[in-house]
């Protein structure tokens, strides 16, 4: 009996060790977080706790966001990188917002040779009509900082001279907005801040749920999305977002957006 009972859970190491072999990264895995204009790593908390849920060492980028300018943040993207990533031997990463350009820009200038796979979340890639309408009020400009200030629509601003992706990319973009005004300044669907089709990049893989910008990366459904797409280097068709939960079947973070 002793031997039968031995035996048996044996087996079912071997049948646990091996379901964790296919659902889980290399732990040398690492993803870098940047969180977007206006916030603190603190408002990726969230979506960092499921990723290490899901195997991989995760670091998440602290700057100011509204008083440097890219290039300034781009320098500390690289610190960061070098300070968390040494031992990694494949380095992803997942920008919110602003950070998804700042991550475009740094990975345009000196990609690491480890570079893994990009998500970004809610990302002006072909700017922002709020942010220009921001620029025409003193204390918009100022709250947007010199960064924010080089997110407008227009061909000559930032997201435009930012050449495609010569890596893998995934997009997700939100088409719930919890900001009239912001919605107001901007044509067709949109997440309050960046419009659907701003978000976009030609050939880019792209999912839209809908959830606001400023919550975006707290969604399950999103965070979900990531992993996925981390992992394989394409989104699977996602659950509705819509349905109606049953129980604690699915909940995103208390509070915020389901």
């Amino acid at each position: 009996m002793k031997k039968e009972c031995f035996l048996l859970g044996a087996l079912l190491f071997l049948v646990l060790a091996c379901e964790a072999g296919r659902s889980r990264p290399d732990p040398r895995e690492s993803v870098v977080l940047v969180h977007g204009l206006g916030r603190t790593e603190h408002s990726m908390i969230v979506l960092a706790q499921r990723l290490r849920w899901a195997g991989y060492d995760v670091a998440t980028m602290s700057y100011d966001s509204r008083s440097a300018s890219l290039s300034e943040h781009v320098g500390d993207l690289d610190a960061a990188v070098a300070l968390c990533c040494r031992e990694a031997h494949q380095i992803h990463f997942v920008g919110h917002s602003l950070g998804g350009i700042v991550i475009r820009r740094y990975l345009a200038e000196m990609p690491p040779a480890t570079l893994g796979r990009v998500v970004l979340m809610a990302p002006p890639n072909r700017g922002s009509e709020l942010a220009e309408w921001l620029l025409d009020f003193p204390l918009g400009a100022r709250a947007l900082g010199p960064a924010g200030r080089a997110l407008g629509p227009d061909s000559m601003d930032l997201p435009e001279k930012l050449a495609p992706p010569a890596y893998p990319m995934g997009i997700i973009a939100g088409n719930r907005s919890v900001n009239p005004i912001g919605s107001a300044m901007i044509p067709g669907p949109d997440d309050g801040i960046v419009a659907v089709d701003r978000a976009r990049i030609a050939d880019v893989p792209t999912v839209v749920l809908p959830r606001s910008h400023t919550f975006i990366m707290n969604s399950r459904h999103a965070a979900d999305a990531t992993i996925h797409f981390l992992r394989t280097g394409t989104f699977e068709e996602q659950e509705d977002p819509l349905k109606e939960p049953t129980g604690n079947e699915w909940r995103d973070t208390v509070g915020q957006e389901r």
